[in-house]
């Protein structure tokens, strides 16, 4: 069972490294901030395009012209913060604090919606709370999927089943 587990290591780590060096290829311009494993700070003065974090959090001190989106963490828009687009939160908290604005949706999936009475969120806001919705949307797929391979496999096993003949 050890050796499995350290067979494993090495494959997964070359994995991680390669998804993690081709996130830059995917930032259109340079005002687009993608990282992962790094928390993302839009300071007061800072006016940024997009912002996407991987297994890290977004404080939004600033202003956003896009989207806000997280995977594995959480995005905190400060006081007078603005995101221009929508925010997205899969498996981390939204918390808008007094004057922080949101001109499109909020979601937030597998985690808590904090937001000040004065906070603005002109889209629609969707909260899906727990840990359950993180079991939907991302393990739920393989389990629909493990099922088709398991169909398929014993159709084709069916199929290729020899026939014996009846013998009198």
């Amino acid at each position: 069972m050890k050796n499995n587990s350290r067979a494993l290591r090495l494959p997964l780590a070359c994995l991680i490294l390669l998804f993690g060096a081709s996130l830059g290829a995917f930032a259109d311009d340079s005002r687009d901030r993608t990282q992962f494993g790094h928390n993302i700070n839009v300071g007061p003065n800072d006016e940024v395009s997009e912002v996407t974090c991987f297994g890290c959090s977004i404080r939004v001190q600033g202003h956003v012209a896009g989207d806000v989106t997280t995977f594995g963490g959480s995005v905190t828009v400060e006081d007078h913060g603005e995101i221009g687009g929508d925010v997205t939160t899969f498996g981390g908290n939204l918390r808008l604090y007094q004057e922080g604005t949101i001109n499109g949706d909020a979601s937030v999936f597998g985690g808590r919606l904090n937001r000040d009475p004065s906070a603005t969120v002109k889209g629609s806001v969707t909260n899906m709370a727990g840990a359950g919705w993180i079991f939907v949307i991302f393990v739920a797929p393989f389990v629909v999927l493990g099922l088709i391979i398991w169909f398929i496999v014993w159709i084709i096993r069916r199929l290729l089943r020899s026939s014996v003949p009846a013998t009198a």
